[in-house]
């Protein structure tokens, strides 16, 4: 709702300023969704992560199926045991219920694995497109440019706005400038530049460059970042795993005492 009154009130703004220019508001959109499925690293990447959620779906399936298991067993052997044995059998159960449900929300959670890799899956292409239209907002002297969703939403949007295929073709460019850079070591130069200067494309060269280094050490403090939290949850699961074994080997010993002491107490 605030999104929507927020764009309302850019909509009014931007009649006010067309009642009031020579020239009228110009306004684009793009259409994120569509970006997104037109890059093929990011669809193939998109691939691997659904493959590794399919993965985690299977293993909480197998471990539900095993506390049902269990369940069921208890269920048919409750009269030829103790009241002591029930106890400790449901002990048993509700914990294995516990860990399922630790582990769906390690793997699906609000702070799970699947967020974290669809926002690190998601964030390169985003600043890609983020840093398109920022070129495209400039050259094409445009006022205001939106994304079409239901996150930013628009009232009205003519096809001729949409822009998601130059964002497409810009982003496509600057890969391939990219990938000739590093296999020629060369810097390719825009048309535009044939004009300029040495001193003035020294001085691009370098701001580049610096606009470069900024940009990877913020993808190296994202990447640190992600890193240090998969290190904390692989150490907390540890931890749990091995908490949850000693539990296990109490358990089967104390279960394994009192039916010596039965068996003990039944032959004499």
């Amino acid at each position: 709702m605030m999104k929507k009154n927020i764009l309302l009130l850019i909509m009014t703004v931007a009649f006010g300023f067309q009642m009031n220019a020579q020239r009228g508001i110009k306004i684009a959109y793009i259409d994120m969704d569509y970006i997104l499925k037109s890059i093929p690293e990011y669809q193939q990447a998109n691939q691997q992560l659904d493959t590794k959620v399919q993965k985690w779906k299977s293993e909480i399936e197998l471990m539900m199926t095993e506390v049902d298991d269990m369940k069921q067993n208890l269920e048919n052997e409750r009269a030829l045991l103790t009241k002591e044995l029930i106890e400790e059998r449901e002990e048993e159960i509700s914990f294995e219920e516990k860990k399922v449900q630790e582990y769906q929300n390690e793997r699906f959670g609000a702070q799970g694995d699947l967020l974290v890799q669809k926002r690190q899956l998601v964030q390169p292409v985003q600043d890609q497109v983020f840093n398109a239209v920022q070129e495209i907002g400039k050259k094409r002297e445009y006022d205001f440019i939106f994304e079409n969703s239901a996150e930013a939403l628009m009232l009205f949007s003519a096809n001729r706005h949409d822009i998601s295929d130059q964002v497409l073709s810009m982003i496509e460019r600057t890969s391939r400038k990219t990938d000739n850079e590093n296999r020629a070591n060369e810097v390719a130069v825009d048309k535009d530049d044939q004009y300029k200067s040495v001193e003035g494309a020294k001085k691009d060269a370098a701001e580049e460059a610096k606009r470069d280094r900024e940009r990877q050490i913020k993808v190296n403090e994202r990447e640190a970042l992600l890193e240090d939290r998969q290190r904390k949850r692989d150490s907390a699961r540890a931890a749990r795993q091995a908490e949850y074994d000693e539990r296990r080997r109490k358990l089967l010993e104390d279960r394994n005492r009192r039916r010596d002491s039965i068996e003990k107490a039944r032959n004499n």
